[in-house]
């Protein structure tokens, strides 16, 4: 953890000492545009901002972008404090509290104003209740319920950590397949784990290259691609979008994302759509990269419906419908986004997968399951995985295709002659409540769970699940004079620190 310079010292002292909660305490991060530290109670954050020197290459493209604004977003981008947001997960039961200021393009999101929870020490954030996410990236939530109105199959290309993803799996209707695909391993782990949290059974992650899935030839109704970009919308967050900026990563960043789109167009089926997004501003990674789609492949691009009052911009110099979110007119981060239809003059095609002969699962374990004709269950490696029975033909396709981190839910390990249950059951929402035991912890021993302690419970023998505030966190195995707690040790809370007051975030 790095350590505050003593100019810095002084100013984090200073408003120590001058806030009414109580005293500094302890610092928690230090970096080159911000020091969050807690003040009295652990459970909220100060933000103290530092001014970031932007470079002049780019102050001069935002000043030639927007001639008339440019000044007012450079100083929003050098001077102010980004807005911290969630969104909850209206499937699981769900809502923002009652006087959180809601987020106008998504009716499940709201700002966090004044403070910033301490997210780590919330059980609620453990347990899938709601995703940190910047506001201006909720729109994708309202983009698909107002575009898609049956199930889909969905396919989030580039989809680590997981916001948009769950984002759609919120916004989507029943029974829609969402496929969450990163190229690189370390973060397709980490977007597994989100999409666990968020408890949908109708879900695959996958760890590939977009042209590995381009080859699934009009497998998706949907495809979403938030590109990796040059990141100029990130720079109130992110100190490396500052740092690497140079017109050479923006050109290099247009070249990567027309190959990205090239790859995967032919997963899109025939009049499906495409939803095109990145997080900066600059022309060549934005319109420019909408004019390419549209003059490559034919692509005609889809209207959303907004309303004046978010203050979201169209495109610049562009004939197409395009939508930007500008940091000075709304209150989130820099983001553009674009849906584009794919013509309907092609036959559809349909890549097919062999079908193998599923190894048989304790049947057992089908009990778990509240609607367990619903879904099919195989027996992958030791893992019992439950999939849903219309999703199983393109499960079975990225199977045979595709790196498969994790699909459906997985249900339980087998070790010998024991059937463990698995923690990605604990919040999927097709498990049954009655399958086992609940017991409900208080807030710290909920912290002591999610830090892998060993509990004592007064409750029956076997395999319960534990709870707080109704919300399932996990499992362990009640012996009597202890509980064997199952939480995954990559989960965990590493801190020490013994919060006294739980975050209040979610209703």
């Amino acid at each position: 953890m790095a350590r505050p310079d003593d100019r810095r010292a002084e100013r984090l002292l200073h408003v120590g000492d001058n806030c009414n909660r109580s005293p500094l305490c302890v610092v928690l991060a230090d970096d080159i545009k911000q020091t969050h530290i807690f003040i009295g109670d652990p459970n909220f954050i100060v933000t103290l901002w530092v001014n970031m020197e932007l470079s002049s290459a780019f102050k001069q493209e935002i000043l030639q972008l927007l001639p008339d604004e440019g000044e007012e977003l450079l100083h929003v981008i050098g001077h102010t404090a980004p807005s911290v947001a969630v969104r909850v997960n209206v499937a699981r039961g769900f809502v923002p509290r009652h006087d959180a200021r809601r987020v106008p393009w998504c009716d499940c999101g709201a700002y966090c104003h004044g403070y910033r929870p301490a997210f780590t020490f919330d059980p609620l954030w453990h347990a899938g209740a709601y995703y940190v996410q910047d506001a201006s990236s909720m729109f994708i939530h309202h983009v698909i319920k107002s575009l898609v109105t049956e199930p889909v199959a969905y396919l989030d290309l580039c989809a680590a950590p997981g916001g948009k993803t769950t984002a759609a799996m919120g916004a989507l209707p029943a029974d829609s397949l969402v496929v969450a695909n990163d190229l690189v391993a370390p973060r397709a782990r980490a977007l597994a784990d989100n999409v666990t949290r968020w408890g949908n059974i109708h879900s695959a992650v996958t760890c590939d290259a977009p042209a590995t899935l381009g080859r699934l030839t009009h497998a998706f109704d949907v495809v979403a691609a938030d590109v990796p970009c040059s990141g100029e919308g990130m720079m109130r967050k992110d100190d490396d979008a500052v740092e690497q900026w140079s017109p050479t990563l923006v050109a290099q960043c247009a070249a990567r994302q027309r190959g990205i789109v090239d790859d995967v167009w032919p997963a899109l089926r025939p009049g499906g759509l495409f939803i095109y997004s990145t997080c900066t501003y600059n022309r060549h990674e934005n319109e420019e990269m909408i004019a390419y789609i549209a003059d490559r492949y034919g692509a005609t691009t889809v209207e959303v419906p907004t309303e004046p009052s978010w203050g979201i911009m169209e495109g610049i110099d562009t004939p197409f419908r395009c939508y930007r979110f500008m940091p000075h007119r709304v209150d989130g981060e820099g983001l553009f986004m674009a849906v584009l239809r794919k013509p309907d003059d092609e036959p559809q095609r349909t890549t097919k997968a062999k079908k193998s002969k599923p190894t048989p699962p304790p049947p057992a374990v089908r009990a778990w399951l509240a609607e367990p004709e619903r879904y099919t269950l195989s027996l992958q490696g030791d893992n019992v995985v439950a999939v849903a029975a219309a999703d199983a033909s393109l499960i079975d396709l990225l199977r045979a295709q595709c790196h498969i981190v994790q699909a459906g839910v997985t249900l339980a390990t087998v070790m010998g002659r024991k059937t463990i249950p698995h923690h990605a059951l604990a919040p999927a929402v097709a498990r049954l409540d009655e399958a086992f035991g609940v017991v409900e912890l208080d807030y710290e021993r909920a912290i002591a769970y999610l830090r892998g302690e060993t509990l004592t419970l007064d409750a029956p023998r076997g395999y319960l699940i534990v709870t707080y505030r109704g919300t399932a966190l996990g499992f362990v195995n009640n012996l009597g004079n202890r509980a064997n707690n199952l939480y995954p040790k990559p989960l965990r809370i590493l801190s020490n620190h013994a919060p006294g007051v739980a975050p209040v975030v979610v209703e």
